[in-house]
């Protein structure tokens, strides 16, 4: 009883790990090292619990490396890679290719959303904006304007999540 407590805990830390880097995404497009960091601990935990800790590192290597070379050819950011194979070691070894097809259906539509985006998005009003949510609506319609970089935590906690419910 005790044991599922901890690990319902320890899912539901990691899941909100999970949001809390793909809201810092889409508003800093950074994913505090620490945010990463956490979900590998949480995914270690985990893995010791549940005595798949071989495989779940086995998982998180071969992410890790594939990701790793998508950020030395500038496909994906650090931050992504890390998440990602935090991600990886997170949940389990079973749900590992669900989580990436997942990511990577999230992160099809993000591109579409905004590729769309960039070609009819109005120009950001240069007025001081009233509060928080006006302020990042004008940050996103300058980001969509100039094309800048996709907020992929997004997609890799969508993945995530959805890797989480579905096991």
């Amino acid at each position: 009883m005790l044991l599922l407590i901890l690990t319902d805990s320890v899912v539901a830390i990691g899941a909100a790990l999970l949001v809390f880097a793909a809201l810092h995404d889409i508003g800093f497009r950074t994913v505090p090292n620490r945010v990463s960091a956490a979900l590998l601990l949480c995914g270690l935990v985990l893995r010791v619990i549940t005595g798949d800790i071989v495989w779940g590192l086995v998982c998180g290597a071969a992410v890790f490396a594939v990701t790793y070379g998508c950020w030395r050819f500038g496909w994906m950011g650090g931050a992504d890679v890390k998440l990602l194979t935090a991600s990886a070691v997170f949940v389990s070894p079973m749900m590992v290719p669900t989580l990436l097809l997942a990511t990577s259906i999230a992160g099809g539509i993000i591109a579409v959303f905004y590729l769309l985006g960039s070609r009819v998005a109005p120009r950001p009003n240069a007025a001081k904006p009233d509060g928080l949510l006006r302020r990042a609506l004008r940050c996103e319609l300058r980001r969509l304007r100039r094309r800048g970089p996709l907020p992929y935590a997004a997609a890799i906690a969508t993945g995530g999540v959805f890797a989480i419910v579905t096991s």
